[in-house]
């Protein structure tokens, strides 16, 4: 996975920096910021920041302060303009212990994310995470993990 642009790494916003057409984005420039502002969220946890809304610090302040917790290793599945300010970004990711390199089946999660354009700022209005265990089917399950360990792979390149 690229590194969100320097500009992006404050958790939960992502400012676009680059000239925009008169009508306003194109779907690529939508694409290209909402797949950064993704990566944002991912980077964020993984440096255990938690500069987030107030409740979300609230929540996971204990757990960065008190657990190592797993990177994420992030793909992309789908990008939809839902309107012309609201993109909807759905995606798989897999955790890797900081003790390990590989990353643990068990914890495979599909994820959305919900992006909203105000100005030139793409700004996190919904994140949602739930495991992607695809229970009584392991080859999806499998297909998943092969998947998201090639994107590790790829990531340390």
């Amino acid at each position: 996975m690229r590194s969100p642009p320097e500009h992006a790494s404050a958790p939960f916003r992502y400012d676009v920096i680059r000239g925009e057409a008169a009508h306003g984005p194109t779907e690529l420039e939508k694409d290209t910021a909402v797949r950064h502002l993704y990566e944002a969220v991912l980077a964020a946890w993984n440096r255990r920041d938690v500069n987030g809304a107030h409740e979300v610090e609230a929540h996971l302040a204990p757990i960065f302060a008190d657990h190592p917790t797993p990177a994420y290793v992030g793909l992309v599945e789908e990008l939809r303009s839902l309107s012309p300010d609201i993109m909807l970004l759905r995606a798989v990711s897999g955790l890797v212990p900081p003790t390990q390199d590989d990353i643990v089946p068990a914890l495979n999660a599909i994820q959305t994310l919900v992006a909203a354009r105000r100005g030139n700022t793409w700004q996190v209005e919904m994140f949602h995470n739930t495991s992607a265990q695809f229970h009584g089917r392991p080859d999806l399950a499998d297909a998943l993990t092969a998947k998201l360990r090639e994107a590790l792979v790829t990531s340390k390149a």
